[in-house]
């Protein structure tokens, strides 16, 4: 079963802007690179593919700042960060980004070659970024490594008896890897090495038994426990062992992979949902302008018709958009936002939730719970497919978003298990195979009217499911199909501005100007 985390894979991470996959994902590939060299290199070469996503957005969508700020050891929250270029050579770090024809076959849109160099030496291999800030190190000094972040990783290579002999029994998790010299081993374990045994290995790498050792920290909570749920099917089986409720199962789940309490674990989600509040907050009355790349902070604007009543339908789903729209803003500007579950699509979900709060009145607790059953509906995403627009569109991204609000809408209001779900699903069907086709690779146009229309749609799905509208195509049918859908769009629909509204006159000259 796959360790799905709902609060590290899908209502996650705590971010800055733009976006979860070129933002989250390349501070992500920084902060392990770091570790993995230990220490800040004085030279870093990131080098994209021609063909690829990272190619046309790394700039744009900040994964230049973003995988400096993780070579720096910065936090990925840390105000320093957007100035991450300018202040690295001050950091003794120089840096530098290239878009080239990457040898391989099958390479990911967001696939990352780097070379690194320091007093210590050299690390150099290949790493993607594969949505929603989760990420892999695939290759490393040759070695075909899968490192995901997950876990406290430990990592020594040499003849193959030397490194079984060290790292047999260390960690209950060890992968040895074949290379052209010797072999790597990978062990892999929730909690930190003891101080005995990197003092061992360090000694054994002394006496020439073994080429090299390396460690790598994980990048959120450490996964301690065993998942619960991969699907729709195993979800209904979870709530009804339960009291029938898709964030009861969600919970149960969580609280079995990262060990922690239901307690806990809602006091996390909690947090978030004042990251929530603040990312709109911030976008209605914060000082955002010249921050957006192409568009003017416009949700206050509409904010202040909408209690003018110059808005003629209003209701919540309005306060709804505009809250995500707002919150998008925010992202855009580079401020702390949580990827819902991808930075862009870190609208919808607070757009809906934070309205839900203000023109409701619900606790926290009710709207912390609906949540998890809203991030649910992401795991069947993130366990049969992906978050990642550069693989299957803009429906993974910001169609997940509305299909996961409506679950939390339809839990909030104490639906079923299976009511979530179908909502989720019916949520999916709708927006099945719209197309990633940001102006100009900015995280701005059509993303932001994008989550305003998705907020908005997730109460009306919820009242339709609610009021008993049938769903005969269930979730993880729904996904598999969302996914066949995804891998069929070209290239070009898939977040490369090559295709879609980025190629209308107009797009192109405003993203020209």
């Amino acid at each position: 079963m796959k360790r799905i985390s709902l609060l590290n894979h899908v209502l996650g991470p705590v971010m800055r802007g733009p976006s979860s996959s070129h933002t989250a994902g390349s501070y992500h590939i920084g902060r392990m690179l770091r570790d993995l060299f230990g220490e800040t290199p004085r030279e870093a070469r990131f080098s994209f593919d021609v063909k690829g996503s990272y190619g046309v957005c790394y700039h744009h969508q900040a994964s230049d700042r973003a995988f400096l700020a993780g070579l720096l050891g910065w936090d990925l929250l840390d105000r320093r960060f957007a100035e991450a270029l300018d202040r690295a050579p001050g950091e003794g770090l120089d840096a530098s980004f290239e878009v080239v024809p990457l040898p391989g076959e099958d390479l990911h849109p967001n696939e990352v070659a780097f070379r690194l160099r320091g007093p210590g030496g050299e690390l150099s291999g290949r790493a993607r970024s594969v949505g929603g800030g989760m990420v892999r190190v695939t290759e490393l000094q040759g070695y075909l490594a899968d490192l995901n972040g997950e876990d406290h990783v430990l990592l020594a290579a040499g003849p193959e008896g030397a490194v079984r002999a060290a790292l047999e029994g260390v960690a209950p998790r060890l992968r040895v890897v074949p290379g052209e010299r010797g072999v790597l081993g990978i062990a892999e374990a929730p909690e930190p090495w003891s101080k005995e045994i990197l003092a061992d290995l360090a000694g054994r790498a002394a006496r020439g038994q073994l080429a090299w050792v390396r460690t790598c920290r994980p990048l959120q909570f450490p996964l301690k426990g065993a998942p619960l749920a991969e699907s729709a099917e195993d979800l209904l089986r979870l709530a009804k062992e339960r009291d029938g409720r898709l964030a009861s199962a969600a919970l149960a789940h969580e609280a079995s992979l990262l060990g922690l309490s239901e307690e806990a674990l809602l006091k996390e989600m909690t947090r978030r949902l004042g990251i929530f509040r603040e990312a709109v907050r911030r976008g209605l009355e914060g000082d955002l302008s010249g921050k957006l790349q192409l568009l003017p902070p416009y949700a206050g604007t509409l904010e202040a018709a909408r209690r003018e009543g110059r808005a003629p339908t209003g209701g919540i789903g309005l306060s709804a958009a505009i809250r995500a729209m707002a919150a998008m803003h925010a992202c855009g500007a580079l401020e702390v936002v949580c990827a819902a579950p991808t930075g862009g699509a870190a609208g919808a979900l607070p757009g809906v939730f934070v309205a839900l709060e203000e023109e409701r009145g619900l606790p926290e607790e009710v709207l912390a719970r609906g949540l998890f059953a809203a991030a649910a509906v992401g795991l069947v995403l993130a366990a049969r497919g992906t978050f990642a627009a550069e693989e299957a569109g803009c429906q993974v991204e910001i169609g997940a978003a509305g299909a996961m609000a409506a679950a939390g809408v339809v839990e909030v209001f104490g639906g079923t298990a299976l009511q979530a779900l179908d909502a989720g699903a019916i949520g999916f069907q709708n927006t099945m195979g719209s197309v990633c086709d940001p102006v100009g690779g900015m995280v701005e146009i059509p993303c932001h009217t994008r989550n305003a229309a998705l907020a908005a749609s997730a109460f009306v799905l919820a009242d339709l499911v609610l009021a008993g509208c049938p769903n005969p195509i269930p979730l993880d049918e729904t996904v598999d199909a969302v996914m066949d859908v995804g891998r069929r769009l070209p290239p070009e629909l898939r977040c490369t501005a090559l295709g879609g509204l980025a190629l209308c006159p107009s797009a192109v000259r405003l993203a020209g100007r």
